[in-house]
């Protein structure tokens, strides 16, 4: 947990916001849902408070020990290889661009009278976003070539459900994947295999 403090407390906001959600009676976890969604409505009225908020909240509280699993495989590795700040700015700009553009594509959406204009209100939280970025970025840390079946396997499991599917998620999750692809930079001097310690004898 020292070596990843970011991935810890991220996840002990959503344990604590996912507690609070099982708590509620209905009408007040949709509000709590709706309040902290980053769909369109909330982001033209309060753009910081959305993509901030939205980041701490999932829908179904019983996917907590999915998302502690996930967080511990991906999320810790990176911050513990790069290093809090630069594992911080790949998942949020991956956070933040995928939820942009994907809205976007909604609103386009809408205007072109291909979805209802209730799309502008739907319940848009979660961290996947970030945790595609940080799928995306670990690419780098693997050796050959484990890493190109790894990325192989990455961006069929992204791109599939897109080409199947094609919903705002799907899209929104293709983005941060590509964004920590794209962070290659940030791996650059650091060391591809886990360390190896060697003990005195």
């Amino acid at each position: 947990m020292r070596s990843s403090p970011g991935t810890h407390v991220w996840l002990l906001v959503i344990a604590i916001t996912s507690l609070v959600i099982a708590l509620s009676p209905d009408g007040l976890e949709s509000y709590l849902l709706h309040r902290n969604s980053s769909n369109l409505h909330q982001l033209a009225h309060d753009p910081v408070r959305a993509l901030l908020g939205s980041a701490f909240w999932i829908e179904e509280p019983a996917d907590l020990l999915l998302y502690a699993v996930l967080f511990e495989l991906f999320h810790a590795p990176v911050e513990r290889w790069l290093g809090t700040p630069k594992w911080l700015f790949t998942v949020a700009t991956a956070h933040i661009a995928a939820t942009l553009i994907s809205q976007q594509v909604v609103l386009d959406a809408i205007r072109d009278h291909d979805v209802p204009r209730s799309m502008a209100h739907v319940v848009d939280i979660g961290v996947s976003y970030g945790l595609a970025a940080s799928v995306g970025i670990l690419t780098y840390r693997l050796p050959r070539p484990w890493r190109w079946f790894y990325l192989a396997g990455a961006v069929a499991f992204f791109l599939v459900p897109l080409l199947t599917g094609r919903t705002y998620t799907d899209l929104g999750h293709a983005i941060s994947l590509a964004i920590g692809l794209a962070c290659y930079p940030l791996t650059r001097g650091k060391p591809v295999a886990p360390e190896q310690r060697t003990g005195a004898h």
